[in-house]
């Protein structure tokens, strides 16, 4: 097993609807769908945000899209339209997640060595 980010295997998109914030994590191939899905329970993307929200975090498996959907409830200090924080829409979730580091068999680590030659 190897070490690689979850960037090296997934596009994140994030967002903000009120005082919540949307972290889409869509698989760049098929391949990394599986390992990406077992790999991002809820309870390992609110422990990578912890101190981040302070709601309930739900989690949404989108299999046709081979992506996740995950909503962190209490994440914007009250929302874009009152929060005085430097990313009051939530848009840089999506990069923090993709900063995870997941463990991947060794032939998906070659893949991804490969796509940054």
């Amino acid at each position: 097993m190897a070490r690689v980010l979850l960037y090296d295997l997934a596009h994140g998109r994030s967002g903000d609807k009120g005082d919540t914030v949307n972290v889409g994590v869509i698989a760049r191939r098929i391949e990394y769908w599986e390992i990406i899905r077992s790999a991002l329970s809820a309870e390992r993307v609110a422990q990578h945000f912890a101190g981040m929200f302070d709601g309930r975090l739900d989690r949404y498996e989108l299999p046709n899209l081979h992506a996740l959907n995950f909503l962190l409830h209490g994440a914007l200090d009250g929302g874009g339209t009152v929060s005085l924080m430097t990313d009051a829409q939530g848009k840089t979730f999506s990069t923090a997640m993709l900063r995870m580091e997941l463990e991947v068999p060794d032939e998906v680590a070659a893949l991804v060595s490969r796509r940054h030659e």
